[in-house]
């Protein structure tokens, strides 16, 4: 017996719920660094607030692998987490932009930080399972398709969430005018939404996906240990959390080399998620970053929100040709290249004339991204053991969320003291970070690039 080839419809579905979970983290990506702003926060701590992110996700991902391995129910093994994780975020999505409605209590900042952490605790909780899921449920010659829809739905749903803020504000007429501290209503609405669709799109998937029994998964184990493609080791002990670190020093070689261009890529996606605003405001359109209270500066944010909708509608589009392009140059290849496109469109914003060449930055953004979304994980998964891919796939988020917490430390001091307070050089920065991402591919070993995917 091996595992079923899903039709498209079918993997569809299984990622349905990553729609939502991206449609969340876009208005969170593309909007926090305003809120937090408009509740006080100065430009050079933004980083600091935004630490939050990889440190829920360094301690909650890891976790949540490791019992999502060893849990089966009648809800299943992966989906309870899902649902759990989805309904904790959108509280966190109602609340942040309405923190000072809590100011009699705690001041504004503080509660929006608060709910920021909610949010990234929760996105991590949910998001961690949905890629075990891919690995769990997918033959290996379907793992990059799966992969690559996933990227696409991530894409769609962070289009929606780019985006939404700008169509509320200007096709309804939804004040986007920031009064005594507050909020826009816009943004406050958008997180609504996002709320909204993130719990809807998780039931689509737990409603049709059906998950494999751990008795199956014992037998696929057994069949990939038999084809010399895994090694079983006869462990008798008591499953325990604390395995988690014995799982971290006994990481397949193809992770420990993955997780350089991993390091990078990552670090260079924290720069130009938390400095993408101030940089542009200030660069392109010549706006002191101290006023971000201000319409001018609400309309610059907007734009950068339609940017970021950009640059997730081309990685949707792109991640569709992925399967294509690895077919025939390889993973490898359509992963470097890939990156090289991403930082040179980083590196670009630079020397763009005004906001609209901005769009040719993130189109080739967007082709990175797709990679960065799918190339890693379809690399990985032919590498680790099916019993072991929830918490392997937890670990491989340390590799994420390490260098943004390194980026989350020095970045907003590097914008200060080195780059004399000029954010767009933040950016440039996470480009150059791309291209080392890029060179370190080449020592990548895949074990499945001889299967025809």
């Amino acid at each position: 017996m091996e595992k079923r080839k899903l039709s498209f419809w079918q993997i569809w579905n299984m990622s349905f719920g990553f729609l939502g979970i991206q449609m969340g983290f876009a208005l969170q990506n593309a909007n926090a660094s305003r809120i937090l702003q408009i509740f006080g926060a100065d430009v050079h701590e933004l980083s600091w607030f935004w630490i939050i992110a990889p440190l829920m996700g360094l301690i909650v991902q890891p976790i949540v692998g490791y019992y999502s391995d060893n849990t089966w129910g009648r809800f299943g093994r992966r989906e309870p987490y899902f649902l759990v994780g989805a309904i904790l975020a959108s509280i966190g999505l109602v609340l942040m932009p309405q923190a000072d409605m809590f100011i009699a209590f705690l001041p504004a900042l503080w509660v929006g930080a608060g709910m920021l952490m909610i949010m990234d605790a929760s996105f991590n909780i949910a998001m961690e399972p949905f890629r075990a899921l891919v690995g769990d449920n997918l033959r290996t010659d379907q793992r990059t398709k799966g992969f690559s829809v996933q990227t696409a739905l991530i894409g769609i749903g962070a289009v929606i969430g780019s985006w939404l803020p700008y169509v509320l504000a200007n096709w309804f007429g939804i004040s986007n005018v920031s009064e005594e501290g507050s909020v826009p209503m816009h943004l406050i609405w958008s997180f609504i939404i996002g709320a909204i669709v993130l719990v809807v799109s998780i039931l689509i998937t737990v409603f049709t996906t059906k998950e494999y029994s751990p008795e199956e998964l014992q037998h696929f184990e057994d069949n990939l240990a038999k084809d010399g493609v895994i090694e079983i080791v006869d462990d008798k002990r008591k499953s325990s959390l604390l395995d988690i670190f014995e799982d971290f020093k006994k990481m397949p070689a193809t992770m420990r080399q993955l997780s350089w261009v991993q390091f990078f890529s990552w670090f260079g996606l924290f720069g130009m998620w938390v400095f993408a605003v101030p940089a542009i405001a200030q660069h392109i359109y010549r706006l002191p970053v101290s006023d971000s209270s201000s319409e001018a500066y609400q309309n610059a944010g907007d734009w950068v929100g339609i940017l970021f909708g950009v640059y997730n509608l081309v990685s949707a589009i792109f991640a569709f040709t992925l399967p294509y392009i690895a077919k025939k140059i390889g993973r490898k290849k359509t992963h470097a290249t890939s990156l090289i496109i991403g930082g040179l469109g980083l590196i670009s914003i630079y020397f763009m004339p005004d906001e609209n060449w901005l769009i040719l930055s993130m189109i080739c953004i967007g082709v990175a991204w797709a990679s960065i979304l799918a190339m890693p994980y379809a690399i990985l998964a032919g590498s680790i053991n099916p019993k072991k891919m929830g918490v392997y796939m937890g670990i491989f988020n340390f590799f994420i969320v390490i260098p943004q917490i390194i980026n989350a430390l020095i970045g907003g001091l590097l914008v200060k003291y080195l780059y004399n307070d000029h954010a767009v050089l933040a950016l440039v920065t996470s480009g150059v970070s791309f291209l080392i991402a890029a060179m370190l591919v080449a020592k990548v070993k895949d074990v499945d690039d001889k299967i025809n995917e």
